[in-house]
């Protein structure tokens, strides 16, 4: 394990390194990985490097590489953003850059090991995040660790010819097992 954060059964999370720009630039261009992302923009490994070392540097943000316990694959990124302090929430997100590792559970595992983080560590209240309709796998991880829908963002999202809805502002009020809400 290399500089381990978050400490989880099959993967870990540590801070995204700038080493790390040249694997994730390409995840974030690859057309089937960018279909669940918020736009953004083709990116080249300066642009990378450039958003690695402003998060790094953030007071709002934390951001995180998931790696593979079992063979130090580093498969992708996940992170709180937006962190308010005061009023004790964030903005959650995360993106499997690796598709071999889709459907495997480890965005469900590294989803909790943060979350338990932002609510036992941080004393977060409430964790929110925005996922578009068509992203059933991570709506289905997403209700599983007990995100609630707040609302829907109509017609919010163009790709692929049609406008897509996105669920805006699920909130994160409870996890199942270990994680709770301090009021």
């Amino acid at each position: 394990m290399r500089n381990p954060y978050l400490i989880g059964q099959t993967v870990y999370l540590r801070p995204v390194e700038r080493d790390d720009a040249d694997l994730v630039a390409p995840w974030v261009n690859d057309p089937e990985v960018r279909w669940y992302l918020a736009g953004r923009p083709p990116i080249n490994q300066v642009s990378e490097l450039d958003y690695i070392d402003r998060m790094s540097r953030s007071e709002h943000d934390l951001v995180l590489l998931i790696v593979r316990v079992e063979d130090d694959r580093r498969i992708g990124m996940q992170g709180l953003h937006q962190i308010d302090f005061r009023n004790r929430h964030a903005c959650f997100g995360i993106a499997l850059g690796d598709k071999e590792a889709w459907g495997q559970g480890y965005g469900t595992e590294a989803t909790r090991l943060l979350l338990q983080h932002a609510f036992e560590t941080m004393n977060l209240n409430r964790v929110w995040l925005q996922v578009y309709e068509y992203n059933e796998r991570a709506m289905r991880s997403y209700l599983k660790l007990g995100f609630k829908k707040e609302g829907v963002l109509r017609q919010e999202n163009f790709r692929k010819g049609k406008y897509w809805d996105r669920f805006g502002r699920q909130t994160q009020t409870k996890i199942k097992t270990e994680i709770t809400i301090r009021n």
